[in-house]
C-alpha cells in the first residue's frame, strides 16, 4: 500500500498543568521536525453517542505517512519530552490513516 497521510489523535486528562506545559513547550518543534502537522485541539468536546464518552482534551495532528508518524513517535527526542506528559496527563493516543489518493 502506497503511503498515505495519517492523523493522530490525542486524547488526555491533565493532572498536572506544570508538568503538561513542560511537553507542551517542546512538543512542536519535534513535530515540525518530522514533518507533521497541527490540526487542533478542544477542553470542552461534546459527545455525540456512546457509551464510554470521551473526556478531557482532545488533540488532532497528521504527517505526511505512517513512517513519518512512527519515527517522530519512536525517535530519542520525543521520548524524552513524552515523559513530561506522562507525569502530567493520561493519555491515550491512536493513529488512523488517511484514505489513499484517488486515481
Amino acid at each position: 500500500m502506497e503511503d498515505v497521510k495519517v492523523y493522530m489523535i490525542a486524547n488526555l486528562q491533565i493532572h498536572d498543568a506544570e508538568k503538561y506545559r513542560e511537553y507542551e513547550k517542546g512538543f512542536f518543534p519535534i513535530l515540525k521536525k518530522h514533518e507533521g502537522e497541527f490540526i487542533t485541539f478542544d477542553d470542552n468536546i461534546v459527545n455525540v453517542e456512546g457509551e464510554k464518552p470521551m473526556e478531557g482534551r482532545i488533540i488532532l495532528f497528521s504527517f505526511p505517512s505512517a513512517k513519518h508518524a512512527e519515527e517522530w513517535y519512536s525517535s530519542s527526542e520525543y521520548q524524552a519530552l513524552s515523559e513530561h506528559r506522562r507525569a502530567g496527563a493520561t493519555t491515550t493516543l491512536t493513529r488512523v490513516s488517511g484514505l489513499p489518493p484517488r486515481k
